[in-house]
């Protein structure tokens, strides 16, 4: 992207010049009284007016037409901004939903009865259907010209929805979340989003095992923990592009937050969030 664009008019040091010389031939003017020297100073000043208003006018045009330039270089910047976030949510969408369909699909290969199966392999179909559609709508944003349509932001209210889709998709997963007042929206859609890639981790490392998300006020921050107990018997890891914990990482820091993540003294890993509302000085 180019950089922002910059401005500097020429028409004021190229008037200060006309000036100048005007006003130095005004005072070369001998006062003899001829007609041509009472006229003249008149012209020299007829002059100056002309070559001021020149400047005016032309500060102005140059005024509005960088204006524009300006307005445009806003414009692709903010779109540049708005792909680099839908680029971010086709990685969180595409790493959740697979990671979601890979331990499904893993725990219906381990059923035995008919009907378990088939349960899990709708299950397998819902969430790939909708992991579809949304690759679908996002794609079309990206390919788009115009502005991306916008969607409600996710909150904390979200968040049992999001626990109950990887329950659903194998995980023994649990949610402690009391009431919390005051949150800012930034601070509950990144939580949302920590909960999200932690346990689109879990799924591709642990498979079906057990882990807990909790979210809690720890004095003017929100602390989000999601902590597993480690890979269930006989699963084998599914290790992903390595991106998301980088860009989750990056998402906390611009709140003025912290991550943590790494194993939890034993077989487990453990992810630990915290956003303050209020960014450090």
């Amino acid at each position: 992207m180019e950089s922002r664009p910059t401005w500097s008019s020429r028409a004021w040091p190229v008037a200060w010049a006309v000036l100048f010389v005007l006003v130095m031939g005004l005072m070369s003017v001998g006062n003899q009284g001829s007609t041509a020297q009472l006229l003249l100073p008149l012209v020299i000043v007829g002059l100056a007016v002309l070559v001021a208003g020149w400047a005016v006018l032309r500060t102005r045009r140059e005024r509005r037409a960088h204006e524009d330039r300006l307005a445009a270089w806003a414009g692709e910047r903010a779109a540049q901004a708005e792909r680099l976030r839908i680029a971010g949510d086709l990685h969180d969408l595409v790493s959740h939903g697979l990671g979601l369909i890979t331990v499904r699909a893993a725990v219906a290969a381990r059923l035995a009865g008919p009907a378990e199966q088939a349960t899990a392999l709708a299950d397998i179909e819902t969430v790939s259907r909708e992991t579809t559609t949304e690759l679908r709508r996002m794609l079309t944003v990206l390919r788009s010209p115009d502005a991306a349509p916008l969607r409600p932001a996710e909150s904390l209210a979200d968040l049992p929805g999001i626990v109950a889709a990887a329950r659903g998709a194998g995980l023994d997963a649990s949610l402690e979340l009391p009431a919390l007042d005051d949150v800012s929206p930034g601070v509950q859609l990144t939580a949302c989003a920590v909960v999200r890639e932690a346990l689109s981790n879990t799924a591709r490392h642990a498979g079906p095992a057990r882990v807990r998300v909790a979210v809690e006020r720890d004095g003017a921050a929100v602390v989000v923990t999601v902590r597993d107990d480690g890979p269930a018997d006989g699963w084998e890891p599914r290790p992903g592009a390595g991106h998301g914990l980088a860009g989750l990482r990056e998402r906390v820091t611009a709140l003025g937050g912290t991550l943590a993540a790494g194993p939890d003294g034993g077989a487990g890993f453990v992810v630990v969030a915290s956003l303050p509302e209020r960014p450090a000085p």
